[in-house]
């Protein structure tokens, strides 16, 4: 005969089980919470936002028309990718003498083109705040040597500075406890409904009716 639960009976075994939920609950959550204090290495990060310039011949940044904005809005792409390649990133570890390799540098900066501008956001993910803040200003400065280097245009300017982190952004304590927690429920609850459905102990006389199909004459009581 095919088991089935339905929600007054699921009810029942999490009510019977909820000290078992709430334990595992429990335990995932503590775990989580040491592992994201002892474990896992705070990250800092730092923010720059660029804009990009388009030279004319007076040497001036002028977007008289939809056509020049156009032509900036595109060249902000390309500056994104130029900004993560090895002949920005490198020189970035040379000129702070960090011990890092380009690849692992490039995975901590992401580079974002703010929609429909020109203004180009620099974010810097490292161990140490100061140091984020260092790279996040070396970037721009040795980007706009090799710009002009590279393409014979204008550079970038920046707008807002970065500056120093005082909290690390990962890990999220509260978040992977809370997070780490809500899984031990689900699966404590999942544990109770799979111990219920593979116990096939006959305890009550509706499990006699239930499962044997057969009258019950009468019951004995429980002595004391």
């Amino acid at each position: 005969m095919e088991e089935t639960i339905d929600l007054r009976e699921l009810f029942k075994i999490i009510k019977r089980k909820i000290w078992m939920i709430v334990l595992i609950g429990l335990i995932f959550g503590i775990v989580s919470g040491v592992v994201s204090v002892f474990f896992i290495t705070p990250m800092y990060q730092s923010s720059t936002t660029l804009i990009v310039n388009k030279e004319n011949s007076n040497s001036e940044t002028q977007l008289s028309n939809s056509d020049d904005i156009n032509y900036v809005q595109k060249l902000a792409y390309t500056y994104s990718e130029i900004i993560t390649s090895r002949a920005v990133l490198g020189k970035t570890i040379s000129q702070l003498g960090l011990d890092i390799s380009y690849k692992k540098l490039a995975s901590c900066v992401t580079v974002t083109n703010i929609t429909n501008t020109q203004i180009i956001k620099v974010d810097v993910l490292y161990k140490d705040p100061k140091t984020a803040r260092e790279i996040c200003d070396t970037i721009p400065a040795v980007f706009d040597k090799e710009i002009q280097r590279i393409m014979k245009v204008s550079g970038v300017e920046v707008i807002d500075k970065a500056i120093v982190s005082s909290s690390p952004v990962k890990p999220n304590k509260i978040k992977n406890v809370i997070l780490a927690s809500a899984f031990g429920v689900l699966l404590g609850i999942c544990i109770a409904i799979v111990q219920s459905l593979m116990d096939t102990k006959i305890k009550t006389s509706s499990d006699i009716k239930e499962h044997l199909d057969i009258p019950v004459l009468g019951i004995i009581p429980k002595q004391k």
